[in-house]
């Protein structure tokens, strides 16, 4: 429903336009938004006129008229003033207020038929006859987008985000913003035909930087892959869903999931918990790489960023290459794997992964 900022946001243009006032009461006759004090007019006359099968009024200088929504009654509006003016500016804001209800009811109306579609709320024939009464286009190639934005979430943050996402994002391109939980804010993006994964990318990067500088914001965006037809946005919503979760656990570093590139992580994310218990079990016993200090984990996450180079990783930690072959032997004592070798380093490099999976789940269930 169009709110009551709207309506005063525009009678009071019309007001300093043409110098008339304008008054806007609901059925009950309250007054929702007013250029003058409208206690000339009781509630019970108001109510009666919206009864009467009459469209307008005339009480003294006020100019009675019905505000409707396909013939039914919404508001009643008044302009203030004598002769032709009041009437015709009266007619004229009757008109500027129905087409901003028509306006808001339509984004109403795909803001839920996004949300059921999203949802997979919606049989197939009635997707293709929804979107064709909300002039949607079903044949173009579109992707989604998942943004999240800080662990303390609040309504004022998800407010912001909304709004300054609808600033870089507009309708009139075919793009839509919505969200269907309290977590993320979902841009549904139409795209050109010759956009491929590297502009999806590049939007992704920009909201992230938008977000920051505009709205102080830190986000974490992630997206789907790209589909050709109406009836599979909700695909890459699920991928989107996934390579957020996906991004969170394996590359918390990255501002930036994609579907497309989520590799082994994707892989780890739908294994059982169980076989992933066996798994850490068999290669580190009660030893969990989750379990090992800081210093260990960052030289040995150092050392995989430098495909195994003893000299550059000890370079770039500022030890000595003697210390770093210690803290290696160290780790091949406690957990049997040299990570020197690139069996035992993948082994490794996947058993961190699943650690990290396994603390995720952990971490859902209180």
């Amino acid at each position: 429903m169009i709110s009551s900022q709207v309506i005063r946001s525009s009678i009071d243009e019309l007001k300093a336009i043409a110098k008339i006032d304008l008054c806007v009461w609901d059925l009950e006759g309250k007054v929702i938004a007013a250029t003058f004090d409208a206690e000339e007019i009781t509630p019970e006359l108001i109510a009666g006129f919206a009864q009467s099968p009459a469209d307008s009024q005339v009480i003294g200088m006020h100019h009675l008229m019905k505000v409707l929504d396909e013939e039914e009654v919404l508001f009643i509006l008044d302009a203030k003033g004598n002769g032709e003016d009041a009437y015709m500016l009266g007619k004229i804001a009757v008109s500027q207020l129905q087409h901003l209800i028509l306006a808001y009811k339509e984004r109403y109306d795909r803001n839920i038929f996004f949300q059921n579609l999203l949802l997979d709320n919606m049989l197939l024939v009635d997707i293709y006859n929804k979107a064709k009464k909300l002039h949607i286009e079903a044949a173009v190639p579109r992707a989604v987008f998942l943004i999240e934005t800080d662990k303390e979430k609040d309504r004022e943050k998800d407010s912001a985000a909304m709004e300054l996402l609808n600033g870089m994002f507009s309708a009139q391109t075919g793009d839509f913003i919505t969200a269907v939980d309290e977590n993320d804010v979902i841009l549904i993006k139409e795209l050109e035909q010759d956009d491929d994964y590297s502009k999806l990318d590049q939007t992704a990067h920009t909201i992230v930087d938008m977000m920051s500088m505009e709205a102080m914001m830190n986000v974490r965006v992630a997206y789907g892959t790209i589909v050709g037809e109406l009836k599979e946005v909700s695909k890459s919503y699920k991928e989107a869903k996934m390579a957020l979760d996906v991004g969170k656990i394996f590359y918390a570093e990255k501002k930036v999931s994609a579907y497309n590139t989520l590799g082994i992580g994707r892989l780890i994310y739908q294994l059982p918990i169980n076989l992933c218990r066996i798994f850490i079990n068999e290669i580190f016993g009660s030893n969990v790489p989750g379990e090992l200090d800081d210093e260990t984990l960052t030289t040995i996450n150092k050392f995989f960023e430098n495909n195994l180079n003893v000299s550059e990783t000890s370079r770039q930690l500022f030890v000595h290459r003697n210390t770093l072959v210690y803290r290696i032997e160290k780790l091949e004592a406690s957990t049997g794997l040299d990570i020197r070798t690139f069996e035992d380093a993948l082994t490794f490099k996947i058993a961190l992964m699943v650690a990290s999976y396994m603390k995720y789940l952990d971490s859902l269930e209180y």
